[in-house]
């Protein structure tokens, strides 16, 4: 049976990774296994069109992968002599593809290593879509709203780093201290996904969907993690309310507004689920408090109808644990709701002075938003123009301009 089109990409997308990351953690070196398995879904896509896909495609890629590493490094051998004579020395180590467990995952490593703390959060990004998620240079750059020559650069600088500075999979005992990092990394590409930082529409349901699928890879294979656990629940919970985050022109529509019954239940379900066994898995960190947070919102069928008290008084642990300006401003609109608007202002006005939010859009517009609920709309007005001439999202100025013609009337 031959293989169709949309089909191969499915299956290679999900096993070039996993065939990536088994030949980096044998051998070591990155951009050299990449080129290698490169050159194996080349022959991949000819090969599984005209005869199927085999029964074990990962083990399939690391077998073809393996003979253009190992060749390469006979046709350089001046270069390369340490390298074969350590391979020819060591047949033990030699990753046998018939014995390779399609069940087996070296994901996490992989990840763990694009995510490395030397390399820049934009190159964590760009080689993180490129390497576990498979993308193609041009998908990340599209993704990521950038050019082409501008993400090949990136992803270039940092296999470029990997490769002088020697970075090598971590231990064991590292992976806490690293996985920090990579819940970061995955978070910032949900985020843009999310709500994009440019461009004509709110969200990027294709880029958030790649965080949220890459995630997951992460979830099942380092599961006991209660963070890992409650990164996970947070996206699934707040990628459930993504048709009804805008309408048919593509213009946003704020959560007071949104129709309920077009969220995903069952991924709220899922989502809800997660939440509560990352808060019973031990220690509690940001991510789980987030995740529990994100529950309680989507349990409530309005605004009106959700408990605040409950929300405010997870915001309230959150900032002991990580406080963070951006933590502080989603916390104000909790402390609106229960305190009235008047504390949630005086929460917002803290972080006039801060580097980062003190003159962004977000800021602006929470501060404008309270000022509507307490009924001073000059200054509401004030500071949704203020918003609007920072922000460089279409769907976000619709928004903002709407609320300003709303208050002129």
């Amino acid at each position: 049976m031959t293989g169709d089109a949309p089909h191969l990409e499915v299956v290679i997308r999900g096993a070039a990774p996993r065939a990536l990351a088994a030949l980096v953690r044998r051998y070591g070196v990155f951009d050299q296994c990449e080129d290698a398995v490169q050159e194996a879904l080349l022959e991949a896509f000819v090969q599984w069109r005209a005869n199927g896909v085999p029964e074990q495609p990962i083990g399939w890629l690391i077998s073809v992968a393996t003979r253009r590493l190992m060749d390469g490094w006979r046709r350089d051998n001046a270069r390369r002599q340490r390298e074969l004579n350590d391979f020819l020395r060591a047949p033990a180590d030699h990753i046998d593809p018939d014995e390779y467990r399609e069940d087996a995952d070296d994901t996490v490593p992989l990840l763990v290593l694009c995510c490395h703390p030397a390399l820049t959060p934009a190159s964590q990004i760009a080689l993180t879509l490129r390497s576990v998620g498979g993308l193609t240079t041009a998908e990340v750059a599209a993704a990521l709203l950038v050019g082409e020559t501008t993400v090949a650069q990136r992803i270039s600088r940092a296999k470029r780093q990997i490769k002088d500075a020697r970075f090598e999979l971590p231990t064991a005992e590292e992976y806490d201290v690293r996985l920090r990092a990579v819940l970061q990394v995955l978070y910032l590409i949900f985020n843009e996904g999310h709500t994009a930082s440019a461009g004509d529409e709110l969200q990027r349901v294709d880029l958030a969907a790649e965080a949220l699928r890459i995630t997951r890879l992460l979830h099942r294979a380092a599961g006991g993690s209660g963070e890992v656990t409650g990164l996970l629940a947070l996206m699934i919970l707040t990628h459930a309310r993504r048709d009804a985050r805008t309408g048919p022109g593509g213009d946003l529509i704020p959560a007071d507004r949104q129709d309920r019954s077009r969220w995903y239940a069952d991924e709220i379900a899922e989502g809800t689920r997660l939440a509560e066994d990352a808060l019973r898995s031990g220690a509690v960190g940001p991510y789980q408090l987030e995740a529990a947070i994100a529950a309680v919102h989507s349990e409530a069928d309005s605004v009106e109808s959700t408990d605040w008290e409950q929300i405010a008084g997870l915001y309230r642990i959150l900032r002991q644990i990580d406080p963070s300006p951006m933590v502080t401003l989603a916390s104000a609109v909790a402390v609106a709701m229960t305190e009235g608007p008047e504390a949630g202002i005086a929460i917002v006005d803290q972080l006039a002075d801060d580097r980062y939010l003190g003159d962004h859009h977000r800021r602006l517009s929470v501060l404008a938003h309270l000022h509507e609920l307490a009924g001073r709309p000059e200054q509401a007005r004030e500071h949704y123009l203020a918003a609007l001439d920072r922000t460089r999202n279409t769907a976000e100025q619709n928004y903002l301009r709407e609320r300003i013609a709303h208050l002129i009337r």
